[in-house]
């Protein structure tokens, strides 16, 4: 150990030789404690205890606030009222709840959430959901840019159109759109599946590094190393069941849908190491 007499190097530089006490930082997991699978400070709440919030005069904190105020109460269900277009709203709510926005939302709302099921019978702005863990989400008309950006997991369901960059960068979770998706949708996505059941702009899945995508209408280009894939029954199972599940096109013909995934010739493969050679081959 280095020299740690008075005036030396190392007593200079603040080090010491005194052991350490107190409370380990150690997590010891017990997959028979509840607390476990919930985030700390979570609600417990009854989705059947239902109450009705007029946003028409709260700020975004305000409404925030009032969400988590409405749950620590035991609130199950909170339908918003008059959201206005506000940007921010719903976001980071790491608990289970039943959230309806009756009206449209503005930009990045309902990010970062986990575990809650939102309705939103308006429209949404940029970046709805974000960074989304888990959880469903689903929007009754159309979404604009960067839908469903870095999503990790959960259902992500538009039933109108979307703009361009849905997807960008996702790394796990569906995004399911029953109309038109803007220009590089499924920009550098990573893992996760997109599913279109209309027309993809430009530049489809450009940079991909992982992932699917399946389209059911026309594609005007493919961006730099996305291909075409062959679908199989498989991917024809597991389509019609989450299009059961999502309560959208159940009638549409999946058999006749484009599969598209990454040729893995933009990135330097041969060169990862095993762990991160595992959703690449």
């Amino acid at each position: 150990m280095a020299d740690l007499k008075k005036g030396s190097k190392a007593d200079t530089m603040g080090l010491h030789s005194e052991a350490l006490k107190g409370r380990t930082q150690q997590v010891f997991f017990d997959s028979e404690a509840a607390e476990n699978f919930y985030y700390y400070g979570a609600y417990d709440v009854d989705f059947n205890k239902r109450i009705e919030v007029d946003a028409q005069d709260l700020t975004c904190r305000q409404l925030n606030e009032n969400l988590h105020k409405l749950m620590n109460e035991g609130y199950g269900t909170v339908v918003v009222k008059n959201p206005a277009g506000k940007h921010s709203l719903g976001v980071g709510i790491l608990n289970k709840l039943n959230l309806i926005f009756e009206g449209s939302l503005g930009y990045f709302g309902v990010g970062s959430i986990d575990g809650p099921t939102v309705r939103i019978t308006g429209r949404v702005g940029w970046s709805c959901a974000e960074n989304m863990l888990a959880g469903k989400v689903v929007i009754e008309k159309n979404a604009g840019s960067c839908f469903g950006a870095a999503i990790r997991g959960g259902d992500l369901i538009c039933k109108g159109s979307v703009g361009a960059r849905t997807g960008i960068d996702m790394k796990g979770g569906t995004i399911i759109i029953g109309g038109d998706a803007g220009a590089f949708t499924g920009f550098m996505m990573q893992r996760g599946r997109i599913i279109i059941l209309g027309d993809a702009g430009a530049n489809l899945g450009d940079s991909m590094y992982d992932g699917t995508m399946f389209i059911g209408g026309s594609i005007k280009s493919f961006g730099s190393d996305a291909v075409e894939a062959e679908l199989t029954k498989d991917d024809i199972s597991w389509l019609k069941r989450k299009l059961k599940v999502a309560e959208i096109g159940s009638n549409f013909d999946v058999s006749k849908m484009t599969k598209v995934v990454s040729g893995k010739k933009l990135w330097n493969y041969d060169a990862l190491e095993p762990t991160e050679r595992k959703g690449a081959i």
